[in-house]
């Protein structure tokens, strides 16, 4: 079996995989399948209400024994900031008026981890709650930390993964440049010196003195047999899963996923005015991919959303957030329980083959 077994058996997982939490793109359907086939199988909490995450939740307990994971954003909220709305709605302006959008909406936008949910935390007690963002403060870090759960979060550069080292986390998520969504940055906000996955993996393994769970375009088994040789302890998987039929992306997100190549995918902060990877599209070619323009996270959504809605019902992905990795080739349409036990397998093989 697995020869460095530091993060298996400190999350009680059969293989060293993690379902990379996809907010938007998957609910428990897909964290139940992972966990059941010996991965570690995560929820994403960013997008969803303490009523909605009690209700995955309820799910999750009724159809898997085995450990999964929540997943939380812990940014700090933006301060109001009238004008910067003013731009971006006047940017978007044109695409309003071709599309025959009203004005933009006004969204309650995406709260951080807070004492609501973390009251969830402690009233079921997942077994690993991870981070995105940084920690929360001191007293929620502390509460989670009561309950037992182990407590992973990533970081995007070496300095990070030490500040996560030394502030409580159990094991660091090295999110090189090349994972797909948001990335992980809370210290450092040049988007210049974000790191490749494999050269950060080894500069964190022996810069921290937890384990360290690689992510960013692994989705075969020789991305993974690579991280585990560079000195990750695991790995963590998103874009793999995006055509697994418990995926909740829509047919059109699919299509753009089957069609799309590394070279297809860029780092923008048009959708959320949050730096993320996603397939290049109009919104992204006209407006970005990195726009001044863009208010502060996650509030560039207001203006963003009623566009993305009025396109996708016209059959058009022009102003969706098509979030995906730079090896969009390695989803595969095939469950996700089915994927899990193959990456493991084939992993095996190439390990025991050296």
């Amino acid at each position: 079996m697995w020869r460095d077994r530091r993060v298996t058996d400190f999350l009680g997982i059969e293989h060293p995989i993690i379902q990379a939490p996809m907010a938007g793109a998957q609910g428990a359907a897909m964290a139940i399948a992972v966990s059941n086939a010996g991965g570690l199988g995560s929820l994403p909490c960013a997008l969803l209400s303490p009523d909605q995450i009690r209700r995955e939740l309820q799910t999750i307990r009724q159809q898997t024994a085995k450990p999964f994971n929540l997943n939380f954003f812990c940014h700090k909220p933006p301060a109001d900031d009238p004008q910067a709305q003013a731009r971006w709605v006047a940017r978007l302006a044109p695409y309003r008026e071709e599309l025959g959008v009203a004005n933009p909406i006004v969204m309650a936008g995406r709260p951080p981890f807070d004492d609501a949910t973390c009251a969830l935390v402690e009233e079921f007690r997942p077994p690993v709650v991870s981070f995105h963002f940084g920690l929360p403060d001191a007293a929620l870090l502390e509460r989670v930390e009561r309950t037992g759960a182990r407590v992973i979060a990533s970081a995007t550069t070496v300095a990070e993964a030490r500040w996560l080292d030394e502030h409580g986390a159990d094991a660091v998520i090295a999110q090189g440049v090349e994972a797909g969504g948001h990335r992980g940055m809370f210290l450092d906000t040049s988007i210049a010196a974000q790191v490749g996955t494999f050269a950060l993996i080894a500069q964190i393994a022996d810069a921290v003195r937890v384990p360290v769970i690689a992510a960013g375009s692994i989705g075969d088994a020789r991305g993974i047999a690579a991280a585990l040789t560079l000195g990750a302890a695991a790995v963590q998987i998103g874009t793999a899963y995006l055509l697994c039929p418990e995926s909740t992306i829509s047919p059109l997100y699919r299509a753009a996923l089957k069609r799309a190549e590394g070279h297809d995918t860029v780092l923008t902060n048009v959708f959320t005015g949050r730096p993320a990877r996603g397939i290049v599209n109009r919104a992204v070619r006209e407006l970005g991919p990195m726009s001044a323009d863009a208010p502060a996270f996650p509030t560039a959504t207001n203006a963003m959303l009623p566009l993305r809605q009025k396109a996708e019902a016209a059959g058009s992905t022009d102003f969706t957030s098509l979030w995906s990795g730079q090896a969009p080739q390695f989803a595969r349409e095939v469950p996700a329980a089915a994927l899990t036990a193959t990456l493991a397998r084939e992993t095996l093989a190439l390990l025991g083959a050296r």
